[in-house]
């Protein structure tokens, strides 16, 4: 049985359309992990003594944790599985900490669209948002991706 994505094809996206995804709770370990991964072992990360003397009073999530939070909370949602060709850009805004503790949610809204046939399908800007158990935006990122357009059926 062939393969039938979930996704939604380029002609699917819509300007304004928005999709919410369920929130996640961030732990110490989440961040220690990314840490660990990435060789990123900043203290203002990593080491609660040091923390206690920056700006933010404790230890803060890396920022491109809170990027790979945003793909991750969005991603199970489905309307990218199966029609992303590429992941072609990102604009980001880091606008307040991610703390351990915080629930996050992520949001994405359909900003702009650009028909591109001779690479298969179109450019889909998503104004993507991260935000906390308060309502507030953490972190604020345009994501451009190539997404397929819809497959042409030939008459038999």
């Amino acid at each position: 049985m062939p393969f039938t994505p979930r996704g939604k094809y380029f002609d699917e996206f819509e300007i304004g359309q928005e999709i919410f995804s369920p929130g996640r709770t961030v732990t110490e370990a989440d961040i220690m992990q990314f840490a660990t991964l990435t060789g990123d072992t900043n203290p203002m990360h990593t080491d609660a003594e040091f923390a206690r003397t920056t700006m933010f009073g404790e230890r803060v999530a890396h920022g491109l944790l809170g990027l790979s939070y945003t793909m991750g909370l969005l991603w199970p949602l489905g309307f990218l599985e199966g029609t992303v060709i590429a992941f072609m850009g990102l604009e980001a805004k880091f606008k307040a900490p991610i703390k351990i503790g915080d629930t996050i949610s992520a949001s994405a809204k359909v900003k702009q669209k650009k028909e591109m046939k001779a690479m298969g399908g179109g450019l889909v800007v998503l104004e993507t948002r991260l935000t906390n158990q308060r309502g507030e935006i953490v972190q604020q990122a345009d994501l451009t991706l190539l997404i397929k357009s819809r497959p042409t059926t030939e008459p038999s």
